[in-house]
C-alpha cells in the first residue's frame, strides 16, 4: 500500500504568503514618486531660478556689479535688511511673551487671541498695508494724534519696520509655542525648591530649552521680511535713498524695461535667500537633535 502524500491546509489567522504582496505601500513605487517629485521642482522652482540666473549672463561682470552697486539699490539694501533685522529682533521679545501667555495662562478671550496670531498668514498683505496706512497716517484714527507731538510713524522708514513687525510676529509666535508645551515643568518646580529666583530658573532652566526654537523664529521673521512688498508698499512713502526697498527698486527696474538690471538685483536677493534657508535648516535640525536629546 502505497503511502500519499497530502498538501498541510491552511491554518486560520496565518499570515498570507509573501507573493501576495506582503510589502504592498500606500504611495505607489520609489521611481514613480521620484520622478513626480523631480518634475514638480523642475516645473515650479528650478527653472524659473535657472532662467533668473541665465538672463544676468546677458550681461558683462562691469555691467552687473554696476547695477547691483549703485547708489539707489544699495540704500535699498540697506533699508531693507536694517528693517528686516530691527522688525526680527523686535519679535522676538513679543513673540516670546506672547507665546508665553498663550501657554502658561488662561483668560477669557484666549482662543480667539491665539486665533489673531495667525491673521498676518491668512490677511492678504495689500490689505495689512492699507490697513497700517490708514491707522497711522497723518490723518489716521492714531496718527492723527501723534503726528501734533511730532511723531511720524507712516510714509518713512518706521512704518516699514511696523509693516515688517506685524507680518513677521506669528513666525516667532508658532515656533516658541509648541517649544514652551513640551517643556518639563518639574524641572522649574526643583530649581525654584533649590532656591533660585524666577529670573535665574528662566535664564538657566527655560530659556536654554527654547533658545534653538526662538533663533529658529527669528531667521524665518528676518526672511520673510526681505522679501516683502505687500504690505510696505503703501505704507513707505518709496521715496528713493530714503524709504525705497530692494523689492520696488526691481519693480521700478521692471516698468523701465531694464530686465537685466532686474534679474541681477534679483539675484543678489536669491543669494541672502539661500543663505537664510540654509541657516534655518541648520537651527531645525539643532532643535530636532536638542529635542531628542
Amino acid at each position: 500500500m502505497s503511502a500519499s502524500i497530502t498538501a498541510p491546509l491552511p491554518v486560520a489567522g496565518a499570515a498570507p504568503s509573501s507573493r501576495r504582496g506582503t510589502n504592498r505601500k500606500v504611495l505607489p513605487g520609489f521611481n514613480l514618486t521620484l520622478g513626480y517629485t523631480l518634475l514638480y521642482l523642475g516645473l515650479i522652482v528650478l527653472i524659473p531660478l535657472s532662467a533668473l540666473v541665465l538672463k544676468t549672463f546677458t550681461m558683462s561682470w562691469d555691467q552687473f556689479w554696476a547695477a547691483v552697486s549703485s547708489p539707489r539699490v544699495v540704500a535699498s539694501y540697506k533699508l531693507t535688511f536694517g528693517s528686516s533685522l530691527i522688525a526680527a529682533t523686535v519679535n522676538v521679545f513679543a513673540g516670546l511673551l506672547l507665546a508665553w501667555v498663550l501657554v502658561r495662562y488662561q483668560f477669557p478671550g484666549k482662543r480667539f487671541v491665539d486665533a489673531l496670531v495667525d491673521l498676518p498668514f491668512a490677511l492678504p498683505t495689500a490689505v495689512a498695508g492699507i490697513s497700517l496706512t490708514a491707522l497711522l497716517a497723518g490723518n489716521g484714527w492714531i496718527g492723527q494724534f501723534l503726528e501734533p507731538m511730532g511723531i511720524t510713524l507712516a510714509f518713512n522708514p518706521k512704518g516699514i519696520i511696523i509693516a515688517l513687525i506685524f507680518i513677521g510676529l506669528p513666525f516667532v509666535v508658532r515656533t516658541v509655542q509648541p517649544v514652551l508645551e513640551e517643556s518639563e515643568r518639574e524641572l522649574e518646580e526643583a530649581a525654584m525648591s533649590l532656591g533660585a529666583t524666577r529670573l535665574q530658573t528662566f535664564m538657566r532652566v527655560i530659556l536654554p530649552s527654547i533658545t534653538p526654537a526662538l533663533l529658529t523664529g527669528f531667521a524665518m521673521a528676518f526672511a520673510r521680511a526681505i522679501g516683502e512688498y505687500g504690505s510696505v508698499i503703501f505704507i513707505a512713502g518709496n521715496v528713493p535713498m530714503v524709504s525705497e526697498i530692494t523689492p520696488l527698486v526691481i519693480i521700478g527696474k521692471l516698468e523701465q524695461y531694464d530686465y537685466a538690471g532686474a534679474t541681477a538685483v534679483a539675484v543678489v536677493m536669491l543669494i541672502f535667500s539661500f543663505i537664510l534657508l540654509l541657516v534655518i535648516n541648520a537651527l531645525q535640525a539643532w532643535q530636532r537633535r536638542r529635542a531628542g536629546a
